[in-house]
């Protein structure tokens, strides 16, 4: 509550107290509240005589300051809806590049706020087509943040893991290769959205959910930019590892681990539980993969479950045709369908013969159609008719 009361926000403070009431040592405080009602009164009355006065004025660019003033106003006290509507009036006033990238980072912001993840994607589009080269870390970096958040929202998650993992910019050419500059941590700057953590977090349990080990390995566990953010968060960045080198009871043990912070997660939280099944799953995928066949006691001691949950999950994969295998339930084994090479052959080699014979029977009717001279023929002549006509005797 210490920190709802350090803003000026008394709509979240009223939010905060109707949940939380009297636990903690929480203790309502009417006194803070309308003082801070008041004093965000005098303060909206001050900037809407500010903006009329730049209007008569006829400043374009006060009338932009005032109208980005008066929405930084309304954000700050927690009424969004005429945040957005004052920082969207500030397009009519912007005259320059940057204007307009400050236009749009405003609004992702305020949308973010509100959920409003689809005028977060328009707008993240709209500045990175206005964004100068070469473009401005932060910037970049903001922007592909708030993309990867709203391809979060809309269970996008190898969208959103190519965002979070995109933490680099090309800057230039050199011998006709790209040249490219990482953005560090501390330029995200975006701390009333997100931390730098979050983007290490976000992006690595995304990227384990959908990215293949090629992709895994290029875009995170290789990537000097990517392994800046994951230095922040030492628990992801070794579950990541884990999982890479196929040290799944640890990955699972620390994914275990960071479960209950990620359900109190503001993105994150809605999507714990399906993105933690969508890694179990390919990893349970991973380590069957190389065998003929697999004992489901020391399959089950690997992912740290008891051997009837462990079928259930292959039963699971085997339906969806994840994995290609048969159970021996009585003796607790896991077989590789193996492929019949003779009858993938046979099918082969028919297949074949099907095509020789159209092949064959193609070549026959050209024949017959030169030898009975209905073939179309091609003149010579510079300015004769186009090729195609038929000759005239």
């Amino acid at each position: 509550m210490q920190q709802v009361k350090s803003g000026q926000n008394p709509v979240l403070y009223k939010e905060v107290q109707d949940l939380v009431g009297d636990k903690l040592g929480n203790v309502f405080d009417p006194q803070w509240l309308e003082r801070t009602q008041e004093q965000n009164d005098r303060q909206l009355d001050k900037l809407e005589v500010d903006l009329c006065q730049y209007k008569l004025n006829s400043i374009k660019e006060k009338v932009r300051m005032g109208h980005n003033d008066l929405g930084s106003h309304y954000y700050a006290v927690g009424n969004l809806n005429e945040a957005l509507k004052c920082f969207m009036r500030t397009r009519d006033y912007g005259t320059t590049t940057k204007h307009t990238l400050d236009m749009c980072l405003s609004i992702i912001r305020v949308s973010i706020e509100m959920g409003n993840f689809s005028h977060v994607i328009n707008y993240v589009t709209k500045a990175e087509a206005q964004a100068e080269q070469p473009a401005d870390l932060s910037t970049v970096a903001k922007l592909r943040a708030a993309a990867g958040l709203a391809h979060l929202d809309g269970g996008k998650y190898k969208q959103a893991a190519l965002k979070f993992t995109q933490m680099k910019l090309e800057v230039g050419k050199e011998n006709n290769q790209p040249v490219m500059k990482n953005i560090h941590p501390d330029e995200l700057c975006y701390n009333d959205v997100l931390a730098p953590q979050d983007v290490a977090v976000y992006g690595g349990l995304c990227a384990l959910a959908t990215f293949d080990r090629p992709e895994l390995a290029a875009r995170v566990m290789e990537d000097s930019a990517m392994k800046q953010f994951l230095e922040l968060v030492p628990d992801v960045r070794e579950l990541i590892a884990d999982f890479y080198h196929s040290r799944y009871s640890s990955c699972l043990a620390l994914m275990d681990k960071i479960r209950g912070d990620l359900l109190l997660d503001m993105y994150m939280n809605a999507h714990v539980d399906k993105l933690y099944a969508m890694i179990r799953s390919k990893a349970l995928i991973q380590y069957f993969m190389p065998f003929a066949s697999v004992k489901m006691p020391t399959m089950s001691e690997a992912f740290g479950t008891t051997v009837p949950e462990l079928q259930k999950e292959l039963t699971e994969l085997i339906m969806k045709k994840d994995i290609k295998a048969r159970i021996d339930s009585h003796n607790k084994i896991v077989y590789a369908r193996q492929t019949d090479q003779e009858v993938s052959t046979f099918h082969k080699a028919l297949q074949t013969g099907l095509e020789y014979e159209r092949q064959t029977k193609a070549l026959l009717l050209r024949l017959d159609l030169i030898r009975n001279d209905m073939s179309i023929k091609a003149t010579r002549g510079v300015h004769g008719p186009p090729r195609g006509d038929r000759e005239e005797d």
